[in-house]
């Protein structure tokens, strides 16, 4: 099971084991990760899941696809190269131990 690190604005940490397979928003909903909200269900239509990938991780979690790419332009004010929407982050066993930054805007 991979874990991912949730990391606030002041900089606490929140460690969530998540399934094989789940993305980095529903395991953030399911264990009541503040400012990862979901409000499309994953739907990739919303960006209230918006996360800045931390580190070397960047490369192995990769860039957004199309549909994403537009959301985060249009949809979130702090964009950064490593941003990404968490419904779009699939979890695996290569990606344990992902850290990822939720964005001030959304805590």
């Amino acid at each position: 099971m991979p874990k991912v690190v949730y990391v606030s604005t002041e900089g606490d940490e929140r460690v969530v084991e998540a399934a094989d397979g789940e993305t980095v928003m529903s395991a953030a909903v399911r264990n009541g990760v503040p400012g990862i909200i979901g409000e499309c269900g994953g739907n990739n239509s919303c960006a209230t899941c918006h996360v800045w990938v931390r580190g070397d991780f960047a490369d192995r979690v990769g860039g957004p696809g199309d549909l994403e790419d537009d959301l985060l332009d249009l949809g979130v004010e702090d964009r950064r190269p490593t941003s990404r929407l968490g419904c779009q982050v699939e979890l695996t066993g290569d990606l344990d131990g992902l850290v990822v930054e939720v964005p001030p805007t959304q805590a």
